[in-house]
């Protein structure tokens, strides 16, 4: 057992890059290069919150065949995140008008849906019991540094935007190569057939049998009923910040290298979550979330009244960062008190409507940015995310 349990270091390391990728390079970079697009490109705002709302749908797409297939095929599901990352990304790089580059964006998400729940099966798979929490952290921390990435990246490359995606979909397969290599079972077959290791196997099949008996149910909705609106609420809330925050910092004047740093600034608040977890960890959900909502209010509307004061824009991307990762830490922790049998297949339905809200509110943003001015827009997210903390009510 202690041979067979030896790789699953190296799988979450590989695992976490593949989240950096195809979350923090592919998926959440689309608002970082965006201005740079709209330049060269003519996309305008609302046609530009449709690609992010067809990016999100998509993600749905990949992390609902996750939630079916990654028992059974999870790596399958990794060679599905790392292509359409990479195809997308490289779509993306090679397009010359909106509606190729609007194509590609919204197949590259599909990436950061499907990789998710495959890696929580290969982490279980790979992993001795009793490091699999942690294992799992470590995994699901790869976005904070992804976005840091992808704006150390943008510093060296942009107003070359194409150049990034390229090194995004080079990323993408390299990664994805790493966690199939890592993965020591080799195959897809939940019934590991010819395993020594009974102690091993006999974890694995626990864990199957959750998996298959874990899917939500009626009652699970009813429980969860305000808990998947709050999610819904906050991800409807935090799509202004996500596609257009740096577009606001441009369009006020802030200079290329401070708003890509102010990027950067998202990807520091969300990696700061592993600092404050020793804080954070022993919090009962609700006052979690209540924290972290606020501080995703707090930084969308400080970027909304002072766009153009960069050490407020930076303070207040951190800050945002920082609330939307504790956010889904709570959803997280929220769903496993509630019905601690079916906590993965919980937390993929809460994700999934997190990022629906984020479609949703990606094309009221640009909507709104059309007709309004981007204050209007930042202000109203403002607001829904700030309705999203009692929307959760105060127990489940």
């Amino acid at each position: 057992m202690k041979r067979s349990f030896s790789k699953g270091t190296g799988l979450a390391a590989a695992g976490t890059a593949l989240v950096a990728v195809t979350y923090g390079l592919v998926r959440l970079a689309y608002g970082l290069v965006l201005p740079d697009v709209q330049a060269d490109l003519g996309l305008g705002a609302a046609l530009a919150g449709w690609i992010s709302a067809g990016a999100s749908t998509m993600y749905c797409v990949g992390a609902v065949i996750g939630f079916l297939a990654a028992t059974r095929h999870p790596r399958s599901l990794v060679v599905l995140a790392a292509s359409t990352a990479a195809v997308g990304a490289a779509g993306m790089a090679w397009s010359h008008d909106a509606t190729t580059f609007g194509v590609a964006a919204v197949l590259s998400s599909t990436g950061a849906g499907a990789a998710s729940p495959a890696l929580v099966r290969l982490v279980a798979r790979n992993t001795a019991p009793d490091r699999v929490p942690r294992g799992q952290s470590v995994v699901n921390a790869g976005t904070g540094p992804g976005l840091v990435a992808a704006g150390v990246l943008a510093l060296a490359v942009l107003p070359e935007w194409r150049t990034a995606w390229f090194v995004a979909a080079a990323c993408s397969v390299l990664a994805g190569a790493a966690v199939l290599r890592t993965d020591h079972r080799g195959h897809d077959d939940t019934t590991e057939r010819g395993h020594d290791d009974t102690t091993e196997r006999g974890h694995a099949d626990t864990t199957e049998r959750v998996d298959r008996a874990g899917r939500p149910t009626g009652s699970w909705f009813v429980a969860h009923r305000r808990l998947l609106l709050a999610a819904l609420l906050l991800g409807a809330g935090s799509a202004a910040v996500w596609n257009y925050g740096r577009s606001v910092l441009v369009d006020a004047g802030v200079d290329r290298e401070a708003s890509i740093t102010a990027w950067i600034a998202l990807g520091l608040g969300g990696a700061a979550v592993v600092v404050t977890s020793r804080w954070t960890v022993g919090m009962r959900p609700a006052r979690l979330w209540a924290i972290s909502v606020t501080a995703v209010v707090v930084g969308s509307l400080a970027l909304a009244v002072a766009p153009g004061a960069v050490s407020v824009a930076l303070v207040a991307c951190l800050v945002f960062g920082w609330g939307y990762t504790a956010a889904t830490g709570a959803l997280i922790a929220w769903t496993t008190e509630i019905d601690p049998d079916r906590a993965s297949a919980g937390t993929s339905m809460l994700f999934v409507t997190l990022v629906l809200g984020q479609a949703l509110g990606a094309v009221a943003a640009g909507a709104v940015i059309g007709v309004a001015g981007a204050v209007t827009a930042f202000a109203l997210a403002a607001l829904v995310g700030l309705v999203s903390a009692p929307a959760a009510g105060p127990r489940h």
